[in-house]
């Protein structure tokens, strides 16, 4: 019984100076850049994969990139309209909706119609406005005719001929006919100011009414601003009043946007206007857009305890959209270095981020990181992986289905 004893004893030995062995010989072969844990025994097995040489060519395989990069945070935000290039249109006049020219969704230069009124107050307008044409041509009338009796009266005056008398009459007549013309011309052309604050600059109409004489109750309601039409309240037939609180058009250029983002309190401190934030919305998670800070506001909500920053942010092609829910990272630090690695290299998992790091030919191992911001494709790794290690990029995807 000894002798078994003995024997088995020395068997257990061997074989663990053969594990051994072996594990020195594989850290040896172990290429530069390539570091994992050697034991293959617990829970790191079942974060390994070795593929095969035909597998192996479908990978792209390079190492982490040491760059520079700023210690950054993230918060929650909202896409807006740039209330600095958008207005609400309004009817300066009560009247009833004829024609609808501009859809929602249209692109509109300013001075372009959206709508048509048939509107009492406009018509009466150009009523009133005819009226004091008559009545400038009515003095006019009167002053030549005023005018010529003067003449007449003071020929006669020069012959003895007449009264004094009458030459007064004839001179106070004239002068009454002077002022009455200058009052007709005065309500003229108040009434012109009149029909050009309803017609706008453009005098064509206002011509039309003095030359045709005739009244034309439509109007149309023009754009006010380049831009595109994002809202429309009325339809054929409506009523609508020049005093309305609701806007019956409002148009917007959708050319820059605004980002409205929530800072918890904490991080205001590093926020000042002019920095940079790196947006992404879930409509585009490939994508991230660059904003600059405008402003930052002067109180905290209550309930939440953050303050609303805004932002101007492009938008070529027009593919944000108001109300669209956005997650941005602002630096808040000094830039550190640390490596950098392909987004296609990135595996989620709800919350977690992994990466797949070639630890040996054909053998790869899953490693926990932590991700930062993101630019032009490749993405921060804060923690869990070291510059020069190489990852999986292209196909870390079908690395990780292995496992599964």
């Amino acid at each position: 019984m000894s002798f078994e004893f003995a024997l088995t004893t020395l068997r257990r030995h061997q074989a663990s100076m053969r594990k051994t062995a072996l594990a020195v010989a594989l850290a040896s072969l172990a290429l530069p850049g390539m570091a994992c844990a050697v034991d293959t025994d617990g829970p790191i097995a079942a974060s390994r994969v070795t593929v095969t040489g035909d597998q192996m060519r479908q990978l792209d395989i390079a190492p982490a990139r040491a760059k520079s990069f700023a210690i950054s945070k993230s918060a929650i935000g909202q896409i807006a309209f740039n209330e600095d290039a958008s207005t609400a249109v309004l009817s300066p006049f009560s009247g009833r909706v004829t024609r609808l020219l501009k859809k929602i969704g249209e692109d509109v230069k300013r001075g372009e119609p959206l709508f048509e009124i048939d509107s009492p107050e406009v018509a009466q307008a150009q009523t009133d406005f005819i009226s004091t044409l008559q009545a400038l041509e009515k003095s006019k009338s009167q002053l030549n005719l005023t005018k010529r009796t003067l003449d007449r009266q003071l020929s006669l005056m020069s012959d003895k001929a007449t009264a004094m008398r009458d030459v007064d009459q004839a001179r106070n007549d004239h002068a009454a006919a002077e002022s009455d013309t200058a009052t007709a011309t005065g309500a003229v052309q108040a009434a012109r100011n009149k029909l050009r604050v309803i017609f706008g600059r453009d005098g064509a109409e206002i011509e039309r009414i003095e030359r045709e004489r005739i009244v034309n109750p439509l109007i149309t309601i023009n754009a006010p601003i380049d831009g595109t039409v994002v809202n429309r309240k009325i339809g054929p037939g409506q009523f609508v009043r020049a005093d309305a609180a609701e806007p019956l058009y409002s148009i917007s250029d959708l050319s820059v946007m605004w980002l409205k983002a929530y800072v918890p309190e904490s991080d205001i401190a590093h926020i000042r206007n002019g920095q940079e934030l790196q947006v992404k919305v879930s409509a585009f998670p490939d994508q991230v857009f660059t904003a600059r800070i405008t402003s930052v506001g002067a109180s905290s909500d209550q309930q939440t305890r953050r303050i609303v920053v805004r932002s101007e942010i492009d938008n070529p092609g027009k593919v944000l959209k108001a109300d669209m829910f956005a997650t941005f990272r602002i630096a808040t630090g000094e830039p550190k270095t640390g490596p950098m690695v392909p987004v296609t290299s990135i595996i989620r998992d709800g919350d977690a981020a992994s990466v797949w790091v070639e630890c040996e030919p054909r053998v790869f191992e899953r490693r926990k990181v932590m991700l930062g911001g993101e630019t032009n494709g490749q993405v921060q790794i804060v923690s869990g992986l070291n510059p020069g290690e190489r990852v999986v990029g292209r196909g870390a995807i079908f690395v990780d289905n292995e496992v599964k």
